[in-house]
């Protein structure tokens, strides 16, 4: 199974919007401030940008070939 590039964007944005929308909600009070919580949405936004990168790198390499491809 290849991996799709623009799923893994996908998937890397709403991690990333979930690791922001963590440490948003125990600044404003809907949740308790604990070791656990504030890693998980560290790691959460740490993964999200990773996989983000690498559907975007993944991206470019797919063209980068098909353009190789074409020319001449």
């Amino acid at each position: 199974m290849r991996a799709q590039p623009k799923r893994l964007i996908i998937i890397g944005f709403m991690l990333v919007l979930v690791g922001m929308a963590v440490p948003f909600s125990i600044l404003l009070g809907f949740l308790k401030s604990t070791i656990a919580l504030n890693f998980l949405g560290y790691g959460l936004s740490v993964i999200g940008l990773l996989l983000g990168t690498l559907g975007a790198a993944l991206i470019m390499e797919r063209n980068r070939d098909r353009d190789q491809n074409h020319r001449f």
